[in-house]
């Protein structure tokens, strides 16, 4: 989760909502990616899309069965269902998102029985960290 943070501190940087996300399988980091939708003036850009896109071309497949997904806050609607598309094994995630989380805050797509793939979720890891990430970066955006 510590490599999350520091890719959600480098799209902070680049002047994009500080979230960031990571691929692990075996205990090894696959991919890795940071918000990019202004830089890349692409609103699918959040940090899980260009991750798993990432581990997905180094895969040489469009799903990813056996991987972990760390991500610094609660996946929206769009993650979400692309992690469930890409049959993530497992769903790891900092700051909760009582506006838009979609694992278990608003509503629970990564859990749904209705859909052919779910999976387990860890909430709450690093949570005080990447919360106060995301203050951080709208209070000085506020200023």
């Amino acid at each position: 989760m510590g490599r999350a943070m520091e890719r959600a501190r480098e799209a902070w940087v680049l002047g994009e909502v500080p979230v960031g996300a990571v691929i692990v399988l075996n205990g090894q980091l696959v991919a890795e990616g940071g918000n990019r939708t202004l830089g890349w003036n692409d609103p699918t850009a959040h940090a899980e899309v260009v991750a798993l896109r990432a581990a997905a071309r180094q895969a040489g497949a469009a799903r990813l069965p056996d991987v972990t997904l760390y991500v610094t806050l609660e996946p929206c609607a769009q993650c979400a269902g692309a992690a469930v598309l890409s049959r993530v094994a497992r769903l790891v995630y900092g700051a909760s998102d009582p506006k838009t989380g979609m694992a278990g805050s608003l509503g629970n797509l990564v859990q749904d029985p209705r859909l052919n793939h779910r999976m387990p979720v860890t909430p709450g890891v690093l949570a005080h960290e990447a919360g106060e990430l995301l203050r951080a970066f709208f209070r000085e955006r506020r200023r």
